[in-house]
């Protein structure tokens, strides 16, 4: 599967951007997608995860109820959708695809993932 993020960009504190993944390759509805983020400095983190279906999401609770992960497996494409932002959420943020099926909390470790996008920027100024 291959990978491709976009959407990032530099914007205000409380302002939303809408990020986007989009996937090549195997069939994008077997696998299970994640959103993680890495600011400068840091280790990479999990954002979000969402089931093959969609039915299922999972959240760190940094960004619970700001973002809402979403994906349309007719499109090939997951998304992140942020709003309220901080400058805290300044990070490359990255997607992936998890092959792994079960307890979607498992999908918080990178170690589960066997596909990874480029990474986009999201900077938030104060």
């Amino acid at each position: 599967v291959q990978l491709q993020a976009s959407g990032g960009g530099l914007v205000q504190a409380g302002d939303f951007l809408k990020l986007s993944c989009a996937a090549s390759g195997r069939p994008f509805s077997t696998y299970a997608m994640g959103w993680f983020r890495q600011a400068p400095g840091k280790e990479r983190e999990f954002v979000a995860a969402i089931s093959w279906s969609g039915g299922t999401t999972y959240y760190a609770d940094s960004v619970k109820g700001r973002f809402t992960i979403s994906r349309d497996n007719a499109k090939n494409t997951v998304y992140l959708q942020m709003n309220s932002l901080k400058p805290e959420d300044t990070a490359v943020y990255y997607c992936a695809a998890s092959p792994v099926v079960g307890s979607i909390v498992v999908l918080t470790s990178t170690r589960k993932y066997a596909y990874w996008g480029q990474g986009t920027l999201v900077t938030v100024s104060s």
